[in-house]
Parts: structure tokens; sequence; C-alpha cells
């Protein structure tokens, strides 16, 4: 039987892992263990899916992005080259913390995340929100609201299709 989704023959893929139909892996991702990865998704060169991550049908998750454990991305979530997703707010090489202590962030349908914008865990990015490339969001974001800046700040709205109205 013929897989029906995509794999390209350098990322790897750890078992107990649910793929998507029409779903495309590219190159040097790796995709781990508990992940589960909607329909018709495309994950492009090096990335890096962690443990029990959920991204929904229709995804759209350019170069370089980590999805570390914790991070559930609804339908149609768009990550921009490098943007950066955290789980742990105080992190320690000597002192490890266990997952259960990780924060969780939820990126909802339709939302839209730029390029080396860094999203700090325990975040909520409401629906079809516009997350500027280079931002650093520290705080939840309202459905339909474009933010920019370190910190991020609310810039505007958005509507689904992407349209800007400036504050």
């Amino acid at each position: 039987m013929k897989e029906k989704y995509f794999i390209h023959e350098s990322s790897y893929i750890d078992e107990n892992v649910v793929i998507g139909e029409g779903t495309k892996i590219w190159h040097f991702c790796h995709i781990q263990t508990g992940a589960t990865i909607g329909k018709n998704c495309s994950l492009g060169q090096n990335v890096n899916v962690s443990k029990y991550v959920s991204i929904g049908d229709g995804c759209r998750i350019q170069n370089n992005v980590s999805l570390y454990e914790g991070v559930e991305l609804e339908d149609y979530v768009f990550c921009g080259p490098s943007c950066v997703f955290t789980n742990d707010l105080t992190p320690r090489a000597k002192y490890p913390k266990d997952s259960k202590d990780y924060r969780k962030t939820l990126v909802r349908e339709g939302a839209s995340i730029g390029a080396n914008a860094t999203i700090v865990c325990g975040c909520i990015i409401g629906k079809y929100a516009m997350v500027a490339a280079g931002a650093v969001v520290t705080k939840d974001v309202e459905d339909f609201t474009l933010v920019a800046g370190v910190p991020a700040r609310v810039i505007g709205k958005v509507d689904k299709k992407g349209t800007i109205q400036r504050y």
C-alpha cells in the first residue's frame, strides 16, 4: 500500500507518531514519539516536532522551527522560518525539569507567526491573530489581533485573509 503522505528520506520519524493524509515532511526533520500531525500539512527543512506535540490540519511550518513538548497548533496555523517556541520559563542545564512542569502554549486556528518571532511558553495566540516577524510574545494575544515588537504589543487588527488595520 502506498503511503498517503510524503516523508523525505533524510527525515526521522519515531514510533507512535500519527501523520495525516496529504502531509509533506521535507529534509532533515525529526518527528518524536507521540506527536500528531494533521492532514495536508507542510513541514519545511529542519523542523523538529517534540514528544506529544499536536499539529492540526492544514498547518504550514517553515524551515528551522522547533515545536517543543507542550505546544499545540490548531488547524491552519502558519509558523514562519526560524520562529521559536519555549516550554520552560526558568530552564537550568544542571537542574532539568520533568515534562509535567512544562508550560503549555496554544496557537489557535488560522493564526500566523512571523519569521524569527519568539513565543514564550504559557501564552495563547488567538484565532487568526498575527505575530510580526521578530516579535517576542510574553502574554496572550487576542483573536484577530496584530502584535509586533519586543515585547510584543498590539498594533492593529487583522481579518481572516490577513488584511491589516493599524491603529
